[in-house]
């Protein structure tokens, strides 16, 4: 099925024709018709940076939604070929620097369990969501108390607080992962997070 944008007649003219008539016009279809003379070259740029196929295919769609807010202010594109081969390949590679870093900090999170412990109070399970002192638990001793905290929690708190803490996921990623609603996904850390508080206390007495 083609996209909305592009369910209509062919527009004729050149690639600066199209794009001054969009600027003038605002009709998202125009700017369509132009992108789509140039979606295989975007996919493949997407393609060669990304190294997959699906995350390639929903970039070329998410490059275009950028290009609607962004084209209207560009005034001058001599080349819209060159230009949006440019866009494309910073778009890719501001995505793999974002995807190495999130990688890089979940490699430190699961290799160093510490890790998020030297952070502020909302990076741990064990931080206080005010602001306050955060409750250390510091130590072989204490990691395993902790960990056994982590065993006792419900299933669904148990799941969020690893893939928060442990694998630094975010409130949509651990959504998509569990089928669950990303307001359910923050309420089961924010308890788990209390209840291990509890759990930790009781583990001192």
């Amino acid at each position: 099925m083609r996209p909305v944008f592009l369910r209509r007649k062919i527009e004729t003219g050149s690639d600066e024709e199209l794009l001054k008539r969009y600027r003038d016009e605002g009709d998202i279809r125009l700017a369509g018709q132009l992108y789509e003379r140039y979606m295989n070259l975007v996919f493949g740029v997407c393609l060669k940076y990304l190294e997959e196929r699906e995350w390639a295919k929903d970039e070329v769609m998410n490059i275009f939604e950028k290009l609607v807010t962004v084209l209207p202010q560009q005034q001058e594109i001599s080349n819209f070929r060159i230009w949006l081969y440019v866009v494309t390949k910073n778009h890719c590679l501001m995505l793999l620097r974002s995807r190495k870093s999130e990688a890089a900090h979940a490699e430190a999170m699961m290799n160093d369990p510490l890790f998020f412990m030297e952070n502020t109070s909302g990076m741990h399970p064990m931080g206080d969501d005010e602001g306050g002192e955060t409750d250390d638990p510091g130590g072989e001793d204490g990691m395993k108390r902790l960990e056994e905290c982590i065993e006792r929690l419900r299933e669904e708190q148990r799941n969020c607080i690893r893939l928060f803490f442990y694998e630094g996921c975010s409130y949509r990623q651990i959504s998509e992962r569990l089928g669950v609603d990303e307001m359910k996904v923050k309420s089961y850390i924010q308890n788990g997070k209390r209840n291990l508080k509890i759990c930790m206390e009781s583990m001192k007495v």
